[in-house]
């Protein structure tokens, strides 16, 4: 029998991260794909990044993950959104090239050492003890392994709808994967179905572009990755255009062959991402919806209808989609389709994303109910981690809610119970003025050198931006401004000022600029990173420092820590919901049971004295 120390099954987004981590940290990793030629295929929409996405992304790359690495190289639109409005909701967004992207994530597969890619199914596992021990595959039989990471996506018993037609497939081309979710249920963890959906894609030749609305990229795009200097590749334009009445009375003429409104797709779908016959339904006052027109390549003649995701029969889309403007002579290609799976709970899970049922047994992705790539890496590069280090028997790696986006998805997953699938949304975040997305690097970095991921460069570079923030800080800040000069440079755009100011006390004026003052104060050139890392800290300072508070709050409750065999049932005081949840998902920690739905704060309340009388109550669990 075969032996590895790590089995991720799964080639997708959360399954590149997994085994690119565990093979750097050093462990003998096989990665199982159904196709090693579609690894990290972009099943849906080919663009990385958006509101909150962006964070993540920029968050796994600060770790040391490669998901910024591949969009960068193989970027063809940047786009960073917000920027009109605050610092915490601005966020970085790229549209891929969908071939590129897929063939370069299979190149660091292949090229990374201590990785082993092989083509199979993954079917069973077998547990001692209450170990994993192996991994049952369709064609290659049994392999020895110390710890596996399931990262299935939507391949578990996977079903494609088009009208009344449907078929078992993962994706459109692909075959789903079955007997894994059946041998995790024998093993005692609980699966459920959740639907999710793709638009048709239509030939770029046949939309006539002047009836849109152009959207064109950034003149200076930001790379996700703090490894990239620069973005010097061709980019190209992306368009929008609207739906109408007459659209939507051509789509209500499939209603009643849809298998969404026929109760055939049994599943859930994502809320926030609805189908556009779902949202012609339930908007029924909207006379028009907004469509995104974007190219999945340099070379790729199909054109992603973002906003048109539909399960209708082929007729409605064709007649559907010919009475939008710009398309009315629409060629498509790939019609759109809906997609049911299987996902397990996640609050079944540990903070690790390892399995409270089964020891070194990790799910990460769409098979924890989220929905998104970004979602799925960054589950995928967290389980991996978590992975290497409990084999080398060394403390877990977790991550807060303050701390990053990445901790609060995590949080978020394992402590609710989801219907539908997860999405991130910068709302989520509590604390998001401090978890910007130009600052993931000095929040999290050092955690990816801890864990060998972050290379020479890289961080002399981070160590270098740390530098100029702190010689801002403390040097630039405090040196005095002179009337003439202040004035000469704002004249009406500010008060002016009589006597010599602290450039401190300058930069709290919403209108001024760092970068501005310090051409008066200062001869040194500073990166504009560092300058603008800086000036928020200025700026920001009341709300950051309420921020701060609130952390020092939330972070008490977070150290008081429950043991794993807590017995609720005797704690008579607590509501019923309240004590059935905290059964079920076993907080870590007081502020942890606080974030469960259905526990008040009266039950906390109830907990948190019953745990000051009981002495034992304290202990922290394992780590």
């Amino acid at each position: 029998m075969e032996k590895y120390d790590i089995a991720v099954i799964g080639g997708g987004h959360a399954g590149i991260e997994a085994a690119s981590v565990c093979a750097r940290m050093g462990k003998k990793t096989i990665l199982v794909t159904l196709d090693r030629h579609k690894i990290g295929l972009m099943s849906c929409n080919p663009a990385i990044g958006g509101l909150a996405k962006g964070q993540l992304v920029k968050e796994i790359d600060a770790l040391g993950g490669i998901m910024g690495l591949i969009t960068d190289e193989t970027a063809i639109h940047f786009k960073m959104l917000n920027t009109s409005k605050g610092p915490a909701v601005q966020s970085p967004r790229a549209q891929a090239d969908r071939k590129r992207y897929a063939f370069t994530a299979s190149r660091y597969m292949e090229e990374t050492e201590n990785i082993m890619v092989i083509e199979d199914m993954a079917v069973g596992i077998s547990v001692k003890n209450g170990k994993i021990i192996s991994v049952s595959l369709k064609k290659q039989g049994q392999i020895s392994v110390r710890a596996a990471i399931v990262t299935a996506g939507t391949f578990l018993n996977g079903v494609i709808y088009i009208g009344d037609k449907k078929m078992p497939a993962g994706r459109a081309g692909d075959l789903p994967a079955s007997g894994l979710t059946e041998s995790l249920e024998s093993l005692g963890i609980k699966s459920g179905r959740l639907k999710t959906g793709t638009p048709p894609r239509v030939h770029r030749d046949t939309i006539n572009y002047s009836k849109m609305e152009t959207q064109h990229p950034d003149d200076n795009p930001q790379p996700f990755s703090y490894s990239t200097e620069k973005i010097n590749r061709k980019q190209v334009d992306c368009y929008i255009t609207y739906t109408n009445t007459i659209t939507h009375e051509f789509l209500r003429e499939g209603f009643d062959r849809s298998p969404l409104f026929l109760g055939t797709i049994k599943g859930v779908g994502p809320r926030y991402c609805p189908s556009i016959e779902d949202k012609i339904n339930r908007f029924s006052d909207k006379e028009r919806h907004q469509l995104f027109i974007e190219p999945e390549g340099y070379n790729n003649v199909e054109m992603y209808l973002n906003g048109f995701s539909t399960s209708l029969p082929e007729e409605t889309q064709i007649k559907s989609l010919r009475s939008i403007p710009g398309l009315e002579q629409a060629k498509i290609i790939r019609l759109g389709y809906a997609v049911e799976y299987d996902f397990f709970h996640p609050n079944q899970l540990k903070r690790t994303l390892e399995t409270k049922e089964i020891e070194n047994l990790y799910l990460a992705g769409q098979i924890n109910g989220t929905s998104g790539y970004e979602e799925a890496a960054a589950q995928g590069l967290m389980a991996g981690i978590n992975a290497v280090l409990k084999l080398d028997n060394k403390d877990r790696f977790t991550l807060s809610r303050s701390e990053a986006y990445i901790g609060v998805l995590i949080d978020d997953l394992i402590n609710k119970i989801h219907e539908e699938p997860y999405r991130m949304f910068t709302s989520r975040a509590e604390f998001r003025l401090l978890l910007r997305q130009d600052n993931a690097d000095l929040r999290l970095m050092e955690y990816g050198r801890q864990f060998g991921l972050i290379n020479e460069k890289v961080y002399e570079r981070f160590l270098r931006r740390k530098e100029e923030i702190k010689d801002i800080k403390e040097q630039e800040l405090n040196k005095n401004i002179y009337p003439k000069s202040f004035n000469a440079l704002y004249g009406d755009k500010s008060a002016t000022i009589k006597n010599r100011t602290k450039l401190f006390n300058l930069l709290k004026r919403p209108e001024t600029k760092l970068s501005e003052l310090l051409s008066i104060v200062s001869d040194k050139k500073y990166n504009l990173s560092s300058i603008e890392e800086a000036e928020f800290s200025v700026k920001y300072s009341g709300y950051i420092e309420r921020q701060k508070q609130m952390i020092e709050k939330f972070n008490n409750n977070e150290n008081k820590k429950i043991p794993s065999d807590f017995n609720y049932s005797e704690i008579k005081s607590l509501s019923n919901e309240a004590r059935e949840k905290l059964i079920r998902i076993k907080p870590e920690s007081l502020g942890q049971a606080s974030r469960i739905p259905g526990v008040s704060p009266a039950d906390i309340s109830v907990l948190m004295i019953y745990m000051a009388k009981n002495k034992n109550a304290g202990v922290s669990r394992e780590t």
